[in-house]
C-alpha cells in the first residue's frame, strides 16, 4: 500500500509544481524537455535497459506516436492547470480511463457487463459536471481537460499495445519513448531559441528536474504497486485513480483555493462513484 500512496503523492505533486510555476514566468516546454532529461537518467540507472536487446522489429510506430505524444500532453497539461486548475485538471486525467474502455468495447468487441455500463453512463454524466462552467470564472477554458482526457486516454491505449510487446521489457520500451520524447521537446526548445529568440532560463531546468523526479518516481511506485498486488490489480487501479482525484482536489482547494460550484463538486462524487463501478466489473 506504501507504493501506492507514493505513485499518488507523485502524480498529484508533478500538477503541484507546474502550478507554481506560474508565479515565475516559466517556459512550460523548457520544462518539459528537462523533465525528459532527469526522466531518462534515472530510468536508465533504476532499471538498467539493455539497448542491444532493441531490434528493428520493436514496435516503432507506436514509440513515435507516444514519444511524439507525451511532450505535447505535457503542455496541455500545464495549460489546463494554468486555465482550469489542478481539481478539473486531475479529474479530467482520471476519467480518460474511459477511452480505452470504449475502444475495448468498440474497436476489440469486449464484452460489457452491467456494471461497466453503469460506470461508464456514471463516469460520463460526472465529466458534464466536472467541466461545467462557472459562472465565477471568467477564464473557463474547458477545452484544455476534455483535451487532457482525450490525450491520455489514447496514451493509455498505446501504452497497453507496448505491454502486449513481450520480446522487449517493458520499462526498456518505457525507456525509449522517453528518449523520443526529449528528442521532440528538445527541437521545439531549439526552435524557441534560434528564432523565436528565447531565452534559456536555469529555473526551468531546476523546475524541469523536479517534475521529472515525480513523474518518474509515480511510473516507479506505480509498477511497485502493481507487483506487490499481482493477484489484485483492481485494487492498484481504483487506489491510484481515486487517490489522486481524492488528494488532488483536496490541494486544488485547501491550498490553490480554486473554487468549485456544487455541480462541480456533484461530479467530483460521481467520479469516485464511477471508478468504483469500473472497478467492481473486473471481479
Amino acid at each position: 500500500m506504501l507504493f501506492l500512496i507514493l505513485s499518488v503523492l507523485c502524480s498529484v505533486t508533478v500538477g503541484v509544481i507546474f502550478k507554481i510555476t506560474r508565479k515565475y514566468n516559466s517556459n512550460p516546454i523548457q520544462i518539459v524537455a528537462f523533465n525528459y532529461v532527469t526522466a531518462i537518467l534515472l530510468c536508465y540507472f533504476t532499471f538498467k535497459p539493455d539497448l542491444n536487446e532493441v531490434h528493428a522489429d520493436a514496435p516503432w510506430n507506436i514509440y513515435i506516436a507516444i514519444g511524439v505524444l507525451l511532450p505535447i500532453l505535457f503542455l496541455i497539461l500545464a495549460a489546463s492547470i494554468k486555465h482550469m486548475g489542478i481539481v478539473k485538471t486531475d479529474a479530467a486525467q482520471r476519467l480518460s480511463l474511459f477511452i480505452p474502455i470504449l475502444a475495448a468495447w468498440l474497436v476489440f468487441k469486449e464484452e460489457f457487463n452491467t456494471y461497466k455500463v453503469i460506470g461508464l453512463i456514471i463516469g460520463f454524466t460526472a465529466l458534464l459536471f466536472i467541466l461545467r462552467k462557472n459562472t465565477s470564472n471568467e477564464e473557463n477554458k474547458w477545452i484544455y481537460p476534455a483535451a487532457v482526457l482525450l490525450g491520455f486516454g489514447i496514451i493509455d491505449i498505446l501504452f497497453k499495445q507496448i505491454a502486449l510487446y513481450t520480446t522487449l521489457p517493458y520499462t526498456t520500451s518505457l525507456f525509449i519513448v522517453f528518449d523520443i520524447s526529449l528528442a521532440v521537446a528538445l527541437f521545439i526548445v531549439v526552435y524557441d531559441v534560434a528564432f523565436k529568440k528565447v531565452k534559456l532560463d536555469y529555473k526551468n531546468l531546476l523546475f524541469g528536474a523536479l517534475v521529472g523526479i515525480f513523474n518518474f518516481g509515480n511510473i516507479l511506485f506505480y509498477l511497485k504497486a502493481h507487483k506487490a498486488f499481482s493477484e489484485n490489480p483492481s485494487t492498484v487501479f481504483a487506489g491510484m485513480n481515486m487517490g489522486v482525484i481524492i488528494l488532488g482536489s483536496l490541494v486544488g482547494l485547501l491550498f490553490f483555493k480554486e473554487k468549485l460550484s456544487k455541480t462541480n463538486l456533484m461530479g467530483l462524487i460521481l467520479a469516485l462513484i464511477s471508478i468504483i463501478f469500473i472497478v467492481r466489473s473486473q471481479f
